[in-house]
């Protein structure tokens, strides 16, 4: 058999940032100083700057439903919009709110709600990965502990794999007047792990093309409920199992066939055709 890797080529990539560190550090100016921010607000805190998104070409949002904030990013991902950055501030109050809907649709035994919010927000992260723009999510910070339960720094509270989702996780602090950012975790050359830099937009830029921070979004074309219903009869008929299904959405970066762009569904659904084709 051939094998079938291809040479890595360069992608225009977005920024996908999440930023964690204390009550009062700034997370919420720093996400509204992203370019043309969509500021998805969870708990009232862009109130008082709203100035700040006026200035930066945004909009807010405000809501603390994770629902919502699905349906809000599937629009942006769609429809013709001027914004360049989906920032949802903070996470943490989404994720606490969905933990308090899963403990009342499963009940908390054996942290079914953890299950619940979960594999929400799994599917949550995968469309902001798929989104074309730049995505900032902020989350208030705790303690993290090491041997002997002595806290040995902070981390981001939330989901805890939350941070797989992203390119890049920074805490941010202040030393004065200075917001300074501290690099948890990267994949990106222009920010090395452990470095530390005083956050600014600029200084971002220096780090990340700004071209690709401020180029237009494109439209995702996202399956039709038509083709979504189309497909899971098919699948049905066909008694297709997880191994088959699953293949599909690893390869089209989806949770759920519902998530699944056009072009990826329109194949799914031209293998089965071929496939009841054969049966009959």
């Amino acid at each position: 058999m051939a094998l079938r890797g291809t040479k890595p080529a360069a992608k225009a990539e977005r920024l996908k940032l999440m930023m964690f560190g204390p009550a009062g550090v700034g997370k919420t100016t720093a996400a509204c100083q992203m370019p043309r921010p969509y500021v998805i607000d969870t708990e009232g805190g862009t109130d008082h700057y709203g100035h700040l998104i006026e200035a930066s070409g945004g909009a807010v949002f405000q809501t603390n439903d994770l629902d919502e904030v699905e349906a809000e990013i599937r629009a942006l991902m769609v429809e013709d919009h001027p914004y360049r950055t989906v920032v949802i501030d903070p996470f943490t109050s989404l994720y606490e709110t969905q933990l308090e809907k899963g403990e009342k649709e499963v009940g908390s035994e054996f942290g079914r709600h953890y299950g619940y919010a979960n594999k929400s927000c799994k599917r949550m992260f995968s469309l902001l990965t798929a989104i074309d723009m730049n995505v900032v999510v902020t989350c208030h910070a705790k303690n993290e502990y090491g041997d002997g339960m002595k806290v040995v720094g902070r981390t981001f509270d939330g989901w805890k794999k939350l941070d797989y989702a992203f390119d890049l996780v920074i805490e941010l602090d202040r030393k004065g007047s200075k917001r300074l950012a501290s690099v948890r975790k990267t994949r990106l050359q222009g920010f090395p792990d452990g470095d530390t830099f005083p956050w600014t937009l600029d200084a971002i830029g220096e780090r990340f093309d700004v071209g690709n921070l401020t180029r237009e979004a494109d439209r995702v074309a996202l399956a039709s409920n038509e083709d979504i219903q189309r497909l899971n009869n098919m699948i049905a008929v066909l008694k297709l199992g997880d191994d088959v299904v699953g293949k599909w959405l690893t390869k089209a970066k989806v949770e759920c066939v519902q998530d699944m762009p056009a072009d990826a569904i329109a194949k799914c659904i031209e293998w089965c055709t071929n496939q009841i084709k054969e049966v009959a």
